[in-house]
């Protein structure tokens, strides 16, 4: 599979540098030269990278290998270690996992964002350990006076003619020893795994079980104080008046003042955007919560308290009759082809705003001392939470300490980090005193970045013999000035290369309310609008829902040349491959008995794949309806497509049915509604999430290996089982559902 240029650079241009631990043990690093040579390639010069610290081996044969990117659940903590040790050749059961704290020198790509974990880190962190591996094997070999391609290694040991020498007895000649180049790496063969593919507990679950402090909301420092935000409910809004003084007297209370933000009207969308508002510092965060009751705040709330979802509908519906603003993609003579056709469906589609609503809410801890602060979060993307605050305190990135804490769930919302921003400002307002910022559920709910809401109007039509011949979507979405939002669908998304006569087209209504990227982004919305309106098209072409996917996914166009800037096909991974598509679509096909089963009235199945964040997945649902609506999944088959090799089977198979309960909450219950320029949603009773008891009692997992690299499992499993269900509902009752959530017309979980 071909390879980005940065990641054969990295590959080509990788060492290590090696130094001696105090007690004679090694200290291993991955170091890159390109922030040297850039120094020869014109522009400011830059100085070359510290060690990037990955393995410590001490004298006693221990190993310590440190985990680079933030944890929010999705298991690289344990996954990146595992990587690293495969190759360094030692048991997994003696391994100790550390995380790294946020260092941009040491460290480079530390998130957690667009699953993009895995298919960056699995040549680095092999090589890590390869490259160690070796220089052990070359401290035996000198030391014993052999050749090296005589000794082999295994559970931490060098064996070479029946004698044996630990790593940890070989560290300190190791230390003296030159770095091998990453191009004269001789990698394990997989078939002789040991600790890739094998599944390994997370490192934290013991810990978590017993109630340890592991969680960002767990941070306890002393002398701390706990800070409680009331920001404004609208948008770029003011604090005109609040009594202040009444507060400071309440008991627990240390302190309380006003946030005075400049305008956010023209940068709503930015993260780090520090609101304006009232925080409240309190001995407790009880203490502080139970003064923020009391608070009486008058707000001037500015030009967004006028938005309304009953207002962008309106507007949605008024641009779908009007020449669209822009065209995205026109493939072939759509306008011929339809009145050709001879069956024509259309359908309007929409999908509301939504939270991320992780049950962890947004918290972090500061402490700014001296002109310098320290931070305790859980940040996805903790590079552009050290440059937020930098930019709002006036700090310089080396005035900033940033530890990564583990966060209780994440689904794209820690990616950004307005809540370290909120708690780093506080914290310079009382020098001296740590200060820990907790969100309450109602803020985390109300202040979000929210999945974009969206509008599809979709026309098109099949031939005699069933295939579709013209596709016509205008897409109604959000701007910010005259940016559309993240989610708005790209001009190579499919269907497009297999529609001869395709045309997709965009209109944009303003907004003032911050969305962001939530767990497959785009996709989740995307995925629910084409993949059911396939369904449609399949049964007005009285067609098997399968086998029309199947012949849509064989007739793929010559190639066109995609617009500047044109984005699609999933994100995050390039070109759609129809034959990775067919490849899960049959599998699914067959494991779930497709058109081979005889189901009762009232039950249904229904299938979808997509194409996400480099995953190819399809998905059938089995579902029951009853007279009362009341819907019941019995059954989930996902056939998945992420490359050569699974490297922790079953986190990832519990990473895959974490991404379906996701999916089937958003479709059932989520949505967030404006009035008057406020998220009127408040907590979980208003944006449900599926009980354990409603959930599907089996979600079968099939991983269809394929020769291509290992990708990340954190978003793709998402998007197809909404319109999977969608599909399954329909096949049960014969009502199409075109919205979300299906709460809205009348559906519950049994």
């Amino acid at each position: 599979m071909k390879r980005t240029e940065n990641q054969m650079t990295l590959e080509r241009r990788s060492f290590l540098k090696v130094s001696l631990l105090a007690g004679g043990g090694v200290m291993f690093g991955l170091a890159t030269e390109q922030a040297a040579e850039a120094q020869g390639r014109g522009g400011a010069p830059q100085a070359p990278p510290s060690p990037k610290d990955f393995i410590r081996v001490a004298a006693d044969g221990t190993v310590t290998i440190i985990a680079k990117n933030p944890e929010v659940g999705q298991g690289i903590k344990t996954m990146l270690p595992m990587l690293i040790a495969e190759e360094l050749d030692v048991d997994w059961k003696h391994v100790k996992i550390e995380q790294a704290d946020f260092n941009s020198a040491k460290y480079s790509g530390q998130s957690a964002g667009g699953s993009t974990g895995t298919p960056t880190n699995w040549d680095p962190m092999r090589q890590v350990g390869a490259a160690a591996r070796a220089m052990f094997v070359t401290a035996a070999a000198q030391t014993w006076g052999v050749a090296e391609k005589d000794c082999t290694t295994a559970s931490g040991r060098v064996m070479c003619n029946g004698k044996s020498l630990g790593y940890g007895e070989l560290a300190a000649k190791v230390a003296s020893l030159p770095a091998p180049a990453f191009a004269d790496l001789k990698m394990k063969d997989p078939a002789n795994y040991k600790i890739i593919g094998k599944t390994q507990k997370g490192v934290d679950v013991a810990d978590i079980l017993t109630g340890k402090p592991v969680f960002t909301i767990d941070v306890k420092l002393p002398g701390m104080q706990y800070a409680v935000f009331q920001r404004c409910p609208v948008l770029g809004g003011k604090v005109g008046s609040a009594n202040l003084d009444e507060i400071k007297k309440m008991p627990g209370i240390k302190n309380a003042f006003v946030v005075d933000r400049p305008d956010l009207t023209a940068v709503s969308g930015r993260p780090g955007d520090l609101v304006s508002g009232v925080v409240i510092l309190g001995e407790t965060w009880w203490h502080a919560q139970k003064a923020r009751q009391a608070l009486k705040v008058t707000w001037n709330e500015g030009p967004n308290a006028t938005g309304s979802s009953t207002a962008f509908a309106q507007k949605a519906l008024e641009l779908s009759k009007q020449a669209p603003m822009s065209t995205s993609r026109k493939d072939g003579d759509y306008d011929t082809a339809i009145k050709g056709a001879a069956k024509v469906v259309e359908a309007a589609y929409d999908y509301p705003f939504i939270s991320h609503a992780p049950l962890e809410p947004q918290t972090a801890t500061a402490s700014f001392k001296d002109g310098k602060i320290e931070i305790w979060s859980d940040s996805q993307q903790p590079a552009g939470g050290k440059s937020g605050v930098a930019q709002t305190l006036g700090l310089q990135p080396d005035d900033i300490t940033l530890h990564m804490t583990r966060g209780g769930g994440g689904f794209g919302r820690r990616l950004t980090n307005d809540y370290m921003v909120e708690a780093a400002w506080i914290a310079k307002q009382v020098p001296g005193i740590p200060v820990k910022l907790l969100w309450s559920r109602e803020d985390d709910m109300q202040h979000d970045y929210y999945r974009p809401a969206g509008f599809q109007y979709l026309k098109a039509g099949v031939d005699a013999s069933g295939k579709i011949v013209a596709w016509r979507n205008h897409f109604v979405g959000y701007a910010e000035g005259a940016t559309p939002v993240t989610g708005t669908i790209g001009a190579t998304e499919f269907p497009q290369k297999f529609v001869p006569n395709y045309e997709l087209h965009v209109s944009t209504i303003p907004l003032g309310l911050r969305t962001g990227a939530l767990r497959a982004p785009g996709s989740n919305a995307i995925a629910f609008v084409i993949h059911s309106f396939l369904d449609e098209l399949a049964h007005a072409a009285g067609k098997d829902p399968v086998q029309f996917r199947l012949d849509l996914l064989a007739s793929e166009q010559p190639a066109a040349p995609a617009p500047a800037g044109g984005r699609g096909g999933g994100g995050f991974g390039g070109g759609f491959n129809a034959d990775r598509a067919k490849g899960v679509l049959q599998m699914v096909a067959e494991k779930s008995g497709w058109g081979k089963t005889t189901l009762p009235k009232g039950t249904g199945m229904g299938v979808a794949f997509h194409f996400s964040h480099q995953g190819y997945f399809a998905e059938v649902v089995q579902a029951k309806v009853d007279a009362a609506k009341k819907v019941t999944v019995q059954k989930v088959w996902v056939a998945a497509d992420v490359g050569s090799q699974i490297i922790n089977p079953g986190a990832a198979e519990n990473i895959c049915q974490g991404g379906i309960i996701d999916g089937l909450s958003e479709a059932m219950s989520q949505k967030i509604t404006i009035e008057k320029g406020r998220v009127e949603q408040t907590n979980f009773h208003q944006h449900g999430m599926m009980r354990m008891s409603q959930a599907p009692p089996v979600i079968e997992i099939h991983f269809l290996t394929s020769n291509n690299r290992p990708t990340g499992l954190g978003e793709p499993s998402l998007p197809p089982i909404v319109p999977a269900l969608a599909n399954a509902i329909f096949a049960a009752t014969g009502e199409r559902l075109r919205s979300m959530p299906f709460a809205d017309h009348g559906y519950s979980w049994a």
